[in-house]
């Protein structure tokens, strides 16, 4: 039998994803896909990254049903296998014989027609188990158990942020995250509206609005770069950086927060840096602002003047704060891959110091969970660069909230100590860390 376009085209991605360590969300929205009927995208969608969230489990499951050891099956076969065990155990509405045939058939696509009798025997198998559930977790094992996280990851965020809170964390990562807006024109709200476009008010920020139903991507403000798909908690790190009239974004792409930095700063010189040439490309494509120049440059060693009276040091990070939208991340992460970043964010930050100038402000971000990337390197800068003070974010935030942009009635369960902080789960945004420096006069 044929195999439908929706589960080759998750094949193709996943295999991409696990065996070239690309990105599920970038390939989910590749001309591919444009091709596809929007139930076909649709389903291909719900494949790509539900196996990616519940891979350990679906590994579990399918370990303990084969003859032999996972680690000895080609790739091509333990994706197919995957694809039909996440479909068996979470997608109830599909029908069995659908998920298991056309798996056996990508076995066959892939040119491993020898190991189809094996997938077949061990996907009837699966199809025979129960529907997947939640079941009681009472320590961080059984929690990394459950929903599909690496043990040694949840057992750090149960020792940083308490048991119930690393709870909510995992909860949050497996289910769909809220389509989040960035709308500058409040015209732009009736256009999407009659397009089809469901909105609802953000979490966060007044101007913020979430899409309930309708597919943003497909609506005229959305291609024209009017509409901007962007998390709450990574529009309010924008919105921290405040007002100035020369600003440096030190590692501005992909340049969501660059573009919201521009647009509420329309008279501001703005420097938008990034390392690698084909992202900096990217960047200029997606960030049209006639007051934003792109740079192709090392964050670590920026060759200008200190002259910036604001500057965005959001920095390359492990990503543990979305999960949610990148599940593939939880994977391919190390303990040991932490030191490494934690050193290239100590020289990111003390070169966004350098170049501020008297009185200016560096905000510090990352969308990471873990203190190694967040206040380990603020403290260690600081306490090398005695000229510069912490402010109080929840100082930052009551204005903002005195400005009418934040929408929370107490902005404090936003900050732990001074900084900002968000937890996915107990906020209804990913998870993001900031903290914002000056520099005496």
């Amino acid at each position: 039998m044929p195999v439908s376009p929706a589960r080759a085209a998750a094949f193709d991605i996943l295999l991409r994803v696990g065996m070239q360590g690309a990105y599920a969300s970038e390939l989910l929205h590749a001309e591919r896909l444009e091709k596809l009927s929007g139930a076909d995208r649709g389903l291909a969608t719900e494949i790509v990254m539900g196996v990616l969230r519940w891979q350990s489990r679906l590994d579990t499951a399918i370990a303990a049903n084969a003859t032999r050891s996972l680690a000895k099956l080609d790739p091509q076969v333990l994706m197919a296998l995957r694809i039909a065990a996440y479909q068996l155990a979470f997608l109830t509405r599909v029908p069995a014989r659908a998920a298991i045939n056309e798996s056996v058939e990508l076995v066959k696509r892939a040119r491993k027609a020898s190991a189809a009798p094996f997938a077949n025997a061990i996907l009837r198998k699966l199809a025979a188990l129960p529907a997947a559930t939640e079941t009681q977790a009472n320590t961080p094992t059984e929690l990394a158990a459950n929903f599909a996280h690496p043990a040694w990851l949840v057992g750090r965020w149960a020792e940083h942020y308490g048991f119930d809170s690393a709870a909510a964390v995992c909860r949050y990562d497996q289910q769909v995250p809220a389509t989040s807006l960035r709308i500058d024109d409040a015209e732009v709200v009736t256009e999407l509206e009659a397009e089809g476009v469901t909105l609802a008010p953000g979490a966060l920020l007044t101007s913020a609005r979430l899409a309930t139903a309708g597919d943003i991507r497909q609506t005229r403000a959305f291609r024209d770069g009017r509409v901007f798909i962007q998390d709450e908690a990574s529009q309010l790190v924008a919105r921290l950086v405040g007002r100035g009239s020369r600003i440096l974004d030190c590692c501005a792409a992909p340049g969501g927060k660059t573009a919201a930095i521009a647009a509420r700063n329309a008279d501001a010189k703005i420097v938008a840096a990034e390392l690698h040439p084909h992202r900096a490309e990217l960047l200029r494509r997606r960030v049209t602002a006639s007051n934003v120049e792109v740079l192709t440059a090392d964050a670590t060693q920026l060759d200008l003047p200190a002259d910036f009276d604001r500057v965005l040091a959001d920095v390359p990070c492990s990503g543990t704060g979305t999960l949610a939208r990148n599940p593939e991340i939880k994977w391919r992460l190390n303990p040991e891959d932490l030191g490494d970043l934690h050193a290239r964010q100590v020289a990111i930050l003390r070169s966004a110091l350098r170049s501020v100038s008297p009185g200016g402000r560096v905000v510090y971000s990352t969308c990471a969970l873990e203190p190694e990337e967040n206040e380990a390197v603020v403290e260690e800068v600081l306490s090398a660069n005695p000229g510069y003070r912490l402010l109080d974010c929840a100082e930052e935030l009551e204005a903002l909230k005195d400005s009418g942009e934040l929408a929370l009635a107490s902005p404090g369960t936003l900050v732990s100590g001074k900084f900002l902080r968000t937890i996915p789960g107990l906020h209804a945004c990913d998870g993001f860390f900031a903290a914002v420096l000056e520099r005496e006069r």
